[in-house]
């Protein structure tokens, strides 16, 4: 090919295999969390391109060279997973200044479809995979004008995120066109943070030498938590004034520290800086991977699409989440509007992190023989039960708020006991989905075939959670008093305020629910756990996708 020629048609099948396999497990998970804490990825590492997957002895002289030759490199994939994570912690803590701000559940639900562009990355994953200027480099055709459109997007919103959540007077903020336009430039923000994760996981393939691949996996889990948890918590913190009051300023002050325009401006400088340096400093190795052109990848997820067994697996993982979508995508706001700090809540997350470390290790043990999704089954009806402890953990909080508005000790420990609860029945169902997945996944292709079953698995979570959030408000009956009058619309609101009134919750959509979840869920038990252990007894020819017609 010419130099400086764009390169379309072919992709590389082992970049989608070692992908697939490393890293789409943990990224597609962050909306399954409960509560809407910050969430450590979850990451359970397969053999993928480039690495050994049979018996033979390592090379000797590969542990005595360490990290010899490639420090620089995982440092920068360090900082590349890091700013894909800001992102997505951003993104994570909208919704918390929105519920702040009296937003309906409605609003809620369309910010949450901002979430979904790493659950479908997939359908254009083949795409970046091939389409490159090869003068410029396969992974900076697409790293550097996706970073610098994120730093372009967060520079922008600066000026205007403000009033896009209602904070400058006179402006119908995030009550009227702001809710709006804050889901689709955070959905754009995504949809790039996901296109930057495919060049950079496929980058990490030769970026780093054969004996040291394997770090790509820690790059990603180190570095994306740790920008989320940047983008996040230490956000919330920084611009709270409670926090800030307590823990920063000699003298109470109005505001926090940061405010969220000033943050995304800072953020942006970042971005345009670290891209130009890596687009100037940073040259890629030459690749010498086996291609496929882009019609035959998509002729291969449909070819393992078609397999009766996998449709069967389909409508599981599509389905198998209903009953905990109240739990995950509520609880945490229903806790905001019942006078929980929102950066309180946000910094339970951190004695959580060695949990959600040690927890996978702890599960893997069990789930490696014949039957893995059996413990599936078996976390399945704890973890809806968690739901009902959940709604029981919101109606009790408004009793332990004392006069000042403020909540004791005991109740966020509480908080943070239920929450790790939840955690083990969520990674034991996570874990045995995970295994099962490398059980039945067709070797010849097992990286797509694992991240096809991984994005059905997150779309599986993500609709009946953005359901959930859009039903709530439908769900709750309010009355004005005193009085009769409805309070079911903003027009009712605004009718029963001018009248001296003030609208109450008589039926809280939440509660509703939530007992519907489980019942839901407790159905769909009956329903589909014979299908799922029938599953687990197919052979692997059930699984095995057919070869492609030339």
């Amino acid at each position: 090919m010419s130099k400086g020629k764009v390169k379309l048609g072919a992709t590389s099948s082992s970049t989608l295999s070692y992908r697939g396999a490393q890293h789409t497990a943990s990224e597609e998970t962050d909306l399954d969390s409960g509560l809407n804490l910050p969430h450590t990825p979850m990451h359970i590492h397969f053999p993928g391109a480039g690495e050994s997957t049979t018996n033979e002895p390592p090379d000797s002289n590969d542990a005595c060279l360490g990290l010899a030759g490639d420090k620089s490199s995982v440092a920068l994939l360090m900082l590349l997973y890091v700013l894909q994570g800001i992102p997505l912690g951003l993104a994570g803590s909208i919704p918390y200044l929105l519920q702040s701000r009296q937003v309906s559940y409605t609003e809620q639900a369309m910010f949450s479809f901002a979430f979904w562009p790493f659950s479908i990355k997939l359908l254009w994953a083949p795409i970046v995979d091939s389409t490159y200027f090869a003068s410029f480099g396969r992974r900076k055709s697409w790293l550097v004008p996706t970073q610098y459109l994120i730093g372009f997007f967060m520079f922008t919103l600066s000026g205007y995120v403000s009033e896009l959540l209602g904070d400058d007077s006179g402006s119908s903020g995030a009550a009227g066109h702001g809710v709006k336009t804050l889901t689709v430039i955070f959905f754009m923000l995504n949809f790039l943070a996901a296109t930057q994760d495919i060049a950079v996981d496929g980058w990490a393939l030769t970026m780093l030498s054969r004996r040291n691949v394997g770090w790509a996996s820690t790059c990603n889990t180190v570095g994306q938590t740790a920008g989320y948890f940047m983008g996040n918590v230490v956000f919330l913190a920084l611009e709270s004034a409670d926090f800030c009051n307590a823990y920063v300023y000699s003298e109470p002050q109005k505001t926090g520290l940061v405010t969220l325009s000033g943050f995304l401006y800072f953020w942006a400088i970042v971005f345009f800086v670290t891209t130009t340096l890596v687009a100037l400093l940073k040259q890629e190795k030459a690749e010498t991977f086996e291609e496929q052109s882009i019609l035959q990848t998509y002729k291969q997820l449909y070819t393992i699409m078609r397999l009766p067994a996998v449709i069967s697996l389909v409508i599981i993982l599509l389905t198998s989440k209903i009953g905990f979508a109240a739990a995950d995508a509520v609880t945490g706001l229903k806790l905001i509007e019942e006078g929980v700090p929102r950066e309180k809540l946000a910094m339970l997350g951190i004695p959580m992190v060695p949990v959600q470390i040690l927890l996978p290790l702890i599960i893997s043990r069990h789930v490696t023989g014949p039957n893995p999704l059996n413990i599936f089954l078996k976390a399945m009806p704890f973890r809806l039960l968690m739901g009902l402890v959940f709604m029981a953990l919101v109606w009790w909080a408004p009793s332990t708020k004392s006069d000042t508005g403020s909540y004791p000790f005991y109740f966020f420990l509480v908080i943070l006991v239920v929450y790790a609860l939840h955690q083990v029945t969520l990674y034991c169902m996570f874990s045995s989905q995970m295994a099962f997945y490398a059980k039945v996944s067709d070797p010849a292709i097992g990286g797509t075939y694992m991240t096809l079953l991984n994005t059905v698995s997150n779309l599986g979570g993500n609709w009946p959670s953005t359901l959930a959030l859009w039903m709530v408000d439908g769900l709750t009956w309010k009355t004005c008093q005193p009085g009769s009058l409805s309070c079911d619309t903003h027009a009712q609101v605004e009718a029963c305020s001018s009248a001296g009134g003030k609208c109450s919750t008589t039926i809280d959509g939440y509660y509703i629910e939530s007992v519907a979840c489980f019942l839901i869920g407790c159905l769909w038990l009956q329903w589909r756990s014979k299908r799922v252990k029938d599953l687990q007894r197919l052979s692997p020819r059930d699984w095995a996708c057919p070869p492609l017609k030339s």
